[in-house]
């Protein structure tokens, strides 16, 4: 059965593009919104065992929700108290971090005012309870107490109590100064040994947030402008492209060893810290980008002879983009709706971690636990978290699939309709959410063990032997390969869901059979476009890595600037590849249609192609470009059989 699947009688099955809808993967459908529910149910139970309340509102460690009346917990004293003027929740020792528990290891009363200024003794502590009626020591001192009863080294805040501020919404008093929260902030970044050069890099971050967020809007503006050059001009955006990056690298380079040599001589006359961390950077800097540089160079040099074939294959997909505009939003949409989402995933998350019932513990102290099978729902909220953002990118996917499938398979442009995206977003909503579902759940039944792999890994770190190393390694590599070959498979698969209407697996086999027939116009045309559109990435990368090395050089003097170019450069690809992802989408999706338009149709009277001139232009020049690659010889030359058609047309 499994090899009839792929038999030649099942891949001649008729194609009807955009002539027959109907719903396909209902039951799939009907497990997802079931899925959904759950995870409504989670949230609803959270808020109504009062986890809302205590997130929100804060409580101490007897149990005691801040500003409101409380009942009393069995066996905990200081519990079941009339807190009504007490809002605000105040940690003793708010900077005593436990890093294995990941939380404030310290002492939480409810107070009626933060402490705006610094008190440095018990004294100052007495004077602001007595003057702004806010007690920061426990419920069964008195004001008067703090400087003669023994407890107070126990029951009031440790001293000096740094200067702290309510956080918004969440009445909790944190420190102002959050150098505080370094040594957590250490032990994430384990490449920091050194606990003042981690101050020193917060502060770097803090100085330049300006800067780093003017830069971060240039990336953005960078990126929109890549977009409308790509539908303008794309038959010179190869060349264009190519240039700038050399230029762009070989400038960046120079750049780097001029300031380089430059800071060397300055910093000779001046010895301090800072300059020598940010000399040490701009080596490290210079000596990475000239390596990158070679390595640029010589792909560049290997594949320039497909420069040709990549410059047609811009100028198909750039006028898609004049036709279909919104598709360059479509990113912006995404993003909104997966931001909407992971901030509803984060609060009920944070629900969860206060939902249960006040437990002693071993300290004396009230602790809130979930007991049976409750404690597990967070692993059922981890997994919703996975599918529903899968889920959402795969929408995206169905529905720049669909755009450019309408826009394709429509012989007259100007019947095209009025929006072309909000039609595909239809078909999806009334048709093809269940096929979305069930590849976004194949996605995450790849995702879950690798996630869980890397996990083992980072907790096992330095404990394991070798070879349980290399295999759990092996495991973890394995498994992103497979989740990146599956990803591509659903692409497809939406593809052929938009084009004829068809389940899931029938459409993910119908894509696989034509992708197979065509793997070596696959590898050329995907390869050699996906690194033009990675050298894009890199030209925004660098354009906004230059101007962030130029503005903070002014400042070179008193703030270190490796993390602020490091956050720079790291937001100015992932807003390049959120937006020129669209564009390698819109290049699949159309190579795809042009496939299944090749091979099952001659040109002949009711069999006419789909594609338009500018494609028939595209077809010539891959036919001339691969001849001239493999001297028109074996499996190249049978490939293009099909095409003749076209160019006789």
């Amino acid at each position: 059965l499994s090899l009839s699947l792929f038999s030649p009688k099942s891949s001649k099955r008729e194609w009807k593009p955009l002539e027959d809808h109907s719903c396909t993967d209902v039951p799939w459908l009907l497990l997802f919104i079931l899925f959904c529910i759950g995870m409504g149910f989670i949230c609803g139970f959270s808020i109504a065992t009062g986890a809302a309340a205590r997130l929100l509102s804060g409580y101490d460690s007897y149990g005691n929700i801040c500003g409101q009346k409380n009942v009393k917990v069995e066996g905990i004293v200081n519990s079941g108290l009339d807190l009504t003027q007490k809002k605000y929740v105040f940690f003793l020792d708010p900077c005593n971090i436990d890093l294995v528990h990941q939380k404030i290891k310290s002492l939480a009363l409810c107070v009626s005012a933060c402490p705006r200024k610094e008190l440095k003794t018990l004294a100052d502590v007495q004077k602001f309870a007595e003057t702004n009626g806010s007690t920061l020591c426990s419920y069964e001192l008195q004001p008067s107490e703090y400087t003669t009863d023994p407890r107070a080294a126990k029951l009031c805040p440790r001293y000096p109590v740094p200067e702290s501020a309510p956080i918004p919404f969440f009445h909790r008093c944190a420190p102002v100064n959050i150098s505080c929260y370094a040594k957590f902030a250490e032990a994430l970044i384990t490449f920091v040994s050194d606990s003042s050069v981690l101050h020193r890099l917060i502060s770097g971050v803090m100085t330049s947030k300006e800067i780093i967020m003017g830069l971060c809007l240039l990336s953005l503006v960078l990126s929109m402008i890549l977009m409308v050059i790509i539908r303008y001009i794309s038959r010179v955006l190869v060349w264009i492209l190519t240039i700038l990056v050399i230029l762009g690298s070989l400038g960046g380079t120079g750049v780097l060893w001029w300031l380089y040599a430059k800071q060397r001589v300055s910093a000779s006359a001046v010895e301090t810290q800072i300059a020598k961390d940010n000399l040490q950077a701009l080596l490290i800097y210079a000596i990475s980008a000239t390596v990158f540089m070679v390595i640029l160079f010589l792909i560049m040099l290997i594949m320039r002879k497909r420069v040709a074939l990549t410059i047609a294959l811009f100028h198909v997909a750039g006028k898609v983009f004049i036709h279909l505009p919104l598709l360059v939003f479509q990113p912006f949409w995404t993003f909104f709706v997966l931001i909407l989402f992971w901030t509803y995933w984060i609060i009920v998350l944070l629900f969860l971690g206060t939902t249960g019932s006040p437990v002693p513990n071993e300290e004396g102290l009230v602790e809130f636990q979930m007991v049976g099978p409750l404690k597990y729902m967070w692993w059922y909220h981890v997994v919703g978290l996975i599918w529903i953002s899968e889920f959402i990118l795969a929408c995206q996917q169905m529905t720049v699939a669909g755009a450019v499938v309408t826009y394709y398979f429509t012989r007259e442009k100007r019947n095209l309709p009025f929006t072309p995206i909000l039609a595909s977003v239809n078909r999806l909503i009334c048709y093809h959410l269940g096929t979305v579902a069930k590849g976004s759940f194949i996605i995450t039944l790849v995702k879950i063990p690798r996630m869980i792999l890397m996990y083992i890994h980072t907790q096992l770190k330095g404990k394991e032997n070798a070879c349980a190393r290399c295999m759990l390694r092996a495991c973890i590599c394995c498994l992103w390969c497979l989740e990146k070959c599956l990803t591509y498979l659903n692409q497809n698969a939406y593809t052929a869901t938009a084009i004829n209407s068809t389940n899931f697996c029938t459409s993910a086999k119908d894509a696989f059979v034509i992708l197979v027939e065509n793997a070596l116009r696959v590898a050329a045309i995907n390869t050699v476009g996906d690194f033009m559109l990675f050298l894009g990435k890199v030209l925004i990368v660098c354009s906004t890595g230059l101007a962030g090395i130029m503005l903070l050089n002014y400042q070179r003097d008193y703030t270190i600037w490796v993390l602020p170019l490091i956050i720079v450069c790291l937001f100015a690809f992932l807003v390049a590849h959120c937006f020129l992802s669209i564009y390698e989408m819109v290049v699949d999706v159309l190579f795809l249609c042009f496939a299944i338009d090749t091979k099952y149709n001659d040109g002949s009277p009711g069999r006419e192609f789909y594609m338009d001139k500018v494609l028939m232009e595209f077809v010539e020049n891959s036919r001339k470009s691969m001849k001239e690659a493999g001297r028109g010889g074996g499996a190249e030359g049978r490939e293009l059989k099909p095409m003749v058609g076209a160019d006789e047309e």
